[in-house]
């Protein structure tokens, strides 16, 4: 059973799903079918506290079971990888996982976990590139700089990971 619950935040209206105890998507927008889990309930107050700058480290610890196929699933867990605040360009992380940086976008827009899994990290050689979620880039920018901002008032601490469901 997938229970969703969603919250109001700078970047607009989200909502998160979870499924058998782990995050498996989030997206943009107001679900009318509220419910509630002990999961659901960390990740709210997980999202809060980043957008109030509050999250030690900027970094989540949820469950997360993205579904996708082995490639994708390689690629999210390299995301999982990119610190707060900290952006890398497609190609650099394309050669590190030995792809194009074509199928490397392909499978980073395909990110159904954004934020949670931080896809807004990675950018084009020369500028931000795109981004699929709320305004497009003008949320990537956002989300980049108040992870900057909160570092900059913060120790870092720990690194981001993506459990895998099964």
């Amino acid at each position: 059973m997938v229970f969703q619950r969603s919250l109001h935040t700078p970047i607009g209206d989200l909502s998160i799903a979870e499924e058998g105890g782990m995050i498996v998507a989030l997206s943009w927008g107001w679900n009318p079918q509220q419910a509630d889990s002990p999961v659901l309930a960390q990740a709210v107050a997980e999202l809060s506290d980043y957008f109030a700058m509050r999250l030690p480290g900027m970094q989540f610890h949820l469950p997360l079971a993205p579904q996708g196929t082995p490639f994708q699933q390689r690629v999210w867990l390299a995301l999982c990888r990119l610190l707060p605040g900290e952006t890398k360009a497609y190609s650099a992380l394309a050669g590190e996982l030995g792809t194009s940086p074509r199928a490397l976008g392909q499978a980073v827009a395909r990110n159904p976990i954004p934020i949670f899994i931080p896809c807004h990290r990675v950018v084009a050689l020369h500028g931000l590139g795109g981004y699929s979620g709320g305004e497009g880039v003008a949320t990537k920018r956002y989300l980049l700089e108040l992870e900057r901002t909160a570092l900059r008032k913060q120790a870092p601490v720990g690194d981001a990971t993506m459990e895998r469901k099964g």
